[in-house]
């Protein structure tokens, strides 16, 4: 994405062509920093600890962890013992996303495939690489499917403000381009179709506040910061038009786990007949679970997230306690929102409904 005139994305390969740069969006929006990861220690480091987020940068990210391994495993006693190792390691770093593991697996095939350190490192970037332009061309698709459905409710409104709802980021940010929810925001707002995004804060990490403000308005879509509960009472007095929110795994059977309090904004938009649709490339389906609700592992994690906040204070990022001192927290990452709530997904396919048939319609491969 272009961001103060400068063409940017949340990962890159350096030119040494074995240290994998990316943002530390644990900074934004105040502070603009690049994080160097040389080692899967670090890599693993930067997952856990939301440098990077979002299902398909995470993806392409333990897919550029295994090119580091690679690299670093090439003067290892057993090599492909070592590398086979840091993978696992990798794959345990969250639970929820299941583009950590697609990615991780896909390049440790490649690697697998040929016999001397010098293959595994070239095949190991190489995937990396088109793993990462593969997913900003999905999403580029996911823009121009989603735009669609935008551009038909601006006609229904004879020009007027078409209003979006989303939850957490699931922009630029979190993919590689474009985004995956935003990525029909951008194209509609490029056609020139007049919207404006209300914008979940997203507690307890404030990944709305943050970030999906940022990236809007580096791009000039107009938009509001509004709490996490303000959505249900917009929706009841006709000023959400739809609500378009990410994922980071959705069953083939249309269950869709997101950021927490994706599931309650679901159920307002049922009971407000809006409609709600889940934006995600082909990579963030789980082609073996049937039952979300049952079967997706929902990552707890520190309660600490929960009791403080963070934000800029006399010039410099700081915490700030919430809570008593001595009350305790939990803090449950993410939720999922049953299919039954799903209006669509928007893919790089097309847009379908939230049911199995539906889904393998546009992707029969998975049968």
């Amino acid at each position: 994405m272009n961001i103060d005139g400068k063409t940017v994305r949340p990962i890159w390969l350096d030119t040494d062509q074995k240290t994998v740069k990316v943002i530390d969006q644990r900074q934004l929006p105040h502070r603009f920093v690049v994080a160097d990861l040389t080692t899967v220690d670090e890599v693993i480091h930067a997952i856990k600890e939301m440098y990077v987020r979002g299902a398909p940068l995470i993806g392409a990210t333990g897919a550029y962890g295994v090119m580091i391994a690679t690299c670093n495993g090439e003067d290892a006693a057993d090599s492909l013992k070592f590398i086979r190792q840091e993978c696992e390691r990798l794959k345990a770093a969250r639970p929820t996303a299941v583009n950590l593991d697609w990615g991780v697996n896909r390049v440790l095939d490649k690697v697998l495939a040929v016999e001397t350190p010098e293959e595994r490192i070239f095949e190991a970037r190489v995937e990396a690489a088109a793993i990462a332009e593969e997913e900003a061309e999905n999403c580029r698709m996911i823009g121009v499917y989603g735009a669609e459905r935008i551009e038909a409710i601006s006609l229904e409104k004879k020009g007027k403000t078409v209003n979006i709802l989303t939850h957490c980021n699931a922009g630029w940010l979190a993919c590689i381009e474009h985004g995956t929810a935003t990525a029909p925001i951008y194209e509609a707002f490029d056609r020139g179709v007049d919207l404006h995004v209300w914008v979940d804060e997203t507690r307890p990490l404030n990944q709305g506040a943050r970030l999906t403000a940022w990236e809007l308005g580096k791009q000039g879509v107009p938009h509001t910061v509004i709490t996490d509960n303000a959505g249900g009472h917009l929706m009841q007095h006709g000023r959400v038009d739809m609500v378009i929110v990410g994922t980071d795994r959705s069953t083939h059977t249309g269950d869709v786990a997101n950021k927490i309090g994706t599931y309650l904004k679901a159920l307002a938009a049922k009971d407000n007949d809006i409609p709600f649709y889940v934006a995600l490339p082909s990579s963030t389906f789980d082609w073996t679970m049937t039952d979300g609700v049952k079967e997706i592992p929902i990552e707890e994690r520190s309660p600490d997230e929960v009791r403080y906040i963070q934000g800029m204070a006399d010039g410099q990022i700081t915490r700030v306690l919430v809570p008593p001192e001595d009350s305790p927290a939990a803090d449950f990452a993410f939720d999922v929102t049953p299919a039954r709530l799903v209006t669509g997904f928007i893919t790089e396919r097309g847009i379908c409904g939230a049911s199995e048939s539906e889904i393998h319609r546009l992707f029969p491969e998975h049968d």
